[in-house]
C-alpha cells in the first residue's frame, strides 16, 4: 500500500499522464457519444436544486439524462479532495528560480501546497474581492465562450470544431493577460 501511495504522490511525466487525460474524450465519445465539459454542471445543478414553480425556461429540461455529468463532477470533487488531504506533497511547488522570483514579486511565499495562504485567507477582505472578481470574469467568460476549457480545448479541438479553436486560443490570450496584467493589480489589493 506504502508503494502505491509514493506512486501516486510523485509528478507522472507527462507523456504518461498527458496521454492519460486526453484519452478520457474519445472513451466517452465512445462509451456513449457524451461531451466533455464541466461549465454545463451548474446548469444541471440549477435544474436539480431550484423549486419548479421559480425554474426559469431554461432550466426546465430534463436533467436527468445529464446525470453522468454531474456524476462526473462530483469524482472530480472527491478526487480532488482526497488527493489534497492523503496524497499531497509535503515538498514546497517546484518552479524555476525566475518564476520563485517573480511569484515572491508579488508577495506570495512559494511554500507546500498549490494554493498560496495569501490567497485562502478569508479574514482578508482583499481575498473575498479577488475571489469574487474573479469568479465572475471565469463564469462570464465561460458562457460568452459557449463552454469552459474543457469543452472547447478537449472535446471541441478532438472534434475539429473551428469556435473551440477560437475559444481556447482567447482563453490562453486571457489568461496570460490574467497572469501578467491582472494579478499583479489583484495582488496588491490582497496585500
Amino acid at each position: 500500500m506504502t508503494d502505491l501511495l509514493d506512486l501516486l504522490r510523485t509528478p507522472w511525466p507527462w507523456w504518461l499522464s498527458g496521454p492519460l487525460i486526453g484519452l478520457t474524450v474519445p472513451l466517452l465519445l465512445w462509451i456513449g457519444n457524451k461531451g466533455f465539459g464541466i461549465s454545463a454542471n451548474l446548469r444541471h445543478a440549477c435544474a436539480v436544486l431550484l423549486p419548479d414553480a421559480a425554474k426559469p425556461s431554461f432550466f426546465r429540461y430534463d436533467w436527468r439524462a445529464e446525470r453522468w455529468n454531474l456524476t462526473f463532477a462530483a469524482g472530480l470533487i472527491l478526487g480532488g479532495t482526497l488527493a489534497g488531504l492523503i496524497l499531497a506533497s509535503p515538498e514546497s511547488t517546484r518552479l524555476s528560480a525566475a518564476g520563485a522570483a517573480s511569484v515572491n514579486a508579488l508577495g506570495v511565499q512559494v511554500r507546500p501546497g498549490l494554493v498560496p495562504a495569501e490567497l485562502t485567507d478569508l479574514s482578508n477582505p482583499g481575498v473575498w474581492l479577488l475571489l469574487g472578481v474573479s469568479g465572475l470574469l471565469v463564469g462570464f467568460g465561460t458562457r460568452y465562450g459557449g463552454g469552459c476549457t474543457s469543452g472547447h480545448a478537449i472535446t471541441g479541438l478532438s472534434t475539429l470544431q473551428a469556435p473551440s479553436l477560437i475559444a481556447t486560443v482567447s482563453f490562453f490570450a486571457g489568461g496570460i493577460l490574467s497572469a501578467n496584467l491582472l494579478l499583479p493589480a489583484f495582488m496588491a489589493v490582497v496585500r
